[in-house]
C-alpha cells in the first residue's frame, strides 16, 4: 500500500491514537503524523523495552482510549518495533470487542516479521507472549526510511529473523547479511505473508515460523531477569542454533549447515551484553515449559531436513534439549 492509499483510511476514522515509545517518537513522530495528515491525533508515548510490553501498560493505554471516548469508529496506528505492534495490536483488539489498527514497523525484524501475520500479545508472569489475540492490521505500512536512525543491534536483530527465512522456505535468504538485508526485505515480508496464508491460526504449517523460537523464547525470557537483555533476534540466534544442532542428530541434517550458521554468529551477538553460562540451563528450561506449542506437557520443535525442508511437530525429550542447551553455551561462546 502507498503512502496515499494509507492516508485514505484515516479520515474514515471518528478519532486516530498513535501508540509508539520515547526512542521513536524523538525522531519520527511528527514527521509520520505530518505523512499521514493527522496532525490532531492523540499521541499515545510509552517507554521503550520489552519489559512495558505487560498488562499494566495495556490497561494505562485502555484509559487513555476511555478518557478520549474512543468508540468502535477509532484507528490505533501503531508506530515502532514488534513491542509496539505486539502491544498495540492486543490494545486495539480488545478494546470494545476490537476496533481498527494500522502498523507502521519502525525496525528491522518488526517489518519482516512482528508487525506481519495478525498475532498480537503481551508478556506475562515473566514469559514471553502468553497473552494475545489473532486480528489483523488495516494496513503494514513498510517504508526503510525509518531504519536510518535505528542502532546497528537493531539490524543485527532483524538479520536473525531474516535468516529464519532462509532455514525454512527460501535458501537464497541465508546470504543476507548487515550490509546487504534491504535487498531481501520485500522478500522476507512476502514470505511470512504467504506462510500465514495458508494457515492463519497456526493449527499446521504456519508453525514453521516458530523454527528458532522455541528455545528463542525461553533464552529471551530468562534473558529478562537479567541487567541487559537480550534482544528478541538475538535469543533467535541462539534458538536457532539449537535446532541446527537437533535436527543434525534428528532429521539427519548435513553437519555442514549447523556449522556455516556457526559462523554467522559472532556478527549477529557481536553487540549482545549478555551471555548464557551452564547455570542458565535449568532457568531457560523452566521458561521453556511454559511454551505455547507444548503438546501434553512435551516439548515440540520446528527442524529441518535440509535448508527449505522444515519438519513439523518434532518431540524432543528433556534431556536431548539440554544437551543442545549446552552445546551452543560451549560451542558459541568459545567462537
Amino acid at each position: 500500500m502507498t503512502l496515499e492509499e494509507l492516508k485514505k483510511t484515516l479520515p474514515q476514522a471518528s478519532q486516530v491514537f498513535i501508540l509508539t515509545d520515547e526512542n521513536v517518537a524523538m525522531f519520527w513522530l511528527p514527521e509520520t503524523k505530518r505523512w499521514l495528515g493527522c496532525d490532531h491525533a492523540v499521541e499515545i508515548v510509552l517507554k521503550p523495552g520489552e519489559k512495558y510490553k505487560t498488562l499494566p501498560t495495556a490497561q494505562r493505554i485502555w484509559k487513555t482510549l476511555m478518557k478520549h471516548h474512543a468508540d468502535r469508529q477509532a484507528v490505533m496506528v501503531n508506530l515502532g518495533g514488534g513491542v509496539i505492534t505486539d502491544l498495540g495490536g492486543f490494545v486495539a483488539s480488545c478494546y470494545h470487542r476490537g476496533i481498527r489498527f494500522l502498523n507502521i514497523p519502525t525496525t528491522l525484524l518488526a517489518m519482516v516479521d512482528a508487525a506481519i501475520g495478525g498475532k498480537t500479545g503481551i508478556n506475562f508472569s515473566g514469559c514471553k507472549n502468553q497473552i494475545g489475540t489473532f486480528a489483523e492490521p488495516l494496513e503494514v505500512w513498510i517504508s526503510p526510511i525509518y531504519l536510518s536512525t535505528l542502532p546497528h543491534r537493531e539490524i543485527l536483530s532483524g538479520v536473525a529473523e531474516m535468516m529464519k527465512y532462509g532455514f525454512i522456505a527460501y535458501p537464497p535468504m541465508l546470504k543476507v547479511n548487515p550490509d546487504n538485508y534491504q535487498e531481501y526485505l520485500l522478500a522476507a515480508g512476502k514470505i511470512k505473508r504467504e506462510i500465514v496464508a495458508k494457515d492463519y491460526k497456526e493449527q499446521g504449517f504456519r508453525k514453521v515460523l516458530n523454527f528458532g523460537h522455541t528455545l528463542g523464547h525461553a533464552i529471551e525470557s530468562h534473558s529478562f531477569t537479567k541487567d541487559n537483555p537480550l534482544l528478541h533476534g538475538e535469543a533467535v540466534a541462539l534458538g536457532m542454533c539449537a535446532a541446527l544442532w537437533l535436527s543434525v542428530r534428528l532429521c539427519h541434517l548435513d553437519e555442514k549447515v549447523l556449522h556455516d550458521f556457526e559462523r554467522q554468529l559472532p556478527i549477529l551477538l557481536s553487540e549482545a551484553e549478555t551471555k548464557l553460562d551452564v547455570v542458565d540451563i535449568e532457568p531457560v528450561m523452566r521458561y521453556l515449559a511454559y511454551d505455547k506449542k507444548n503438546k501434553d506437557g512435551k516439548e515440540q520443535f520446528v527442524l529441518i531436513e535440509a535448508p527449505g525442508r522444515p519438519v513439523l511437530d518434532v518431540e524432543v525429550g528433556s534431556e536431548k534439549v539440554r544437551e543442545a542447551l549446552a552445546y551452543i553455551i560451549n560451542k558459541v561462546y568459545s567462537l
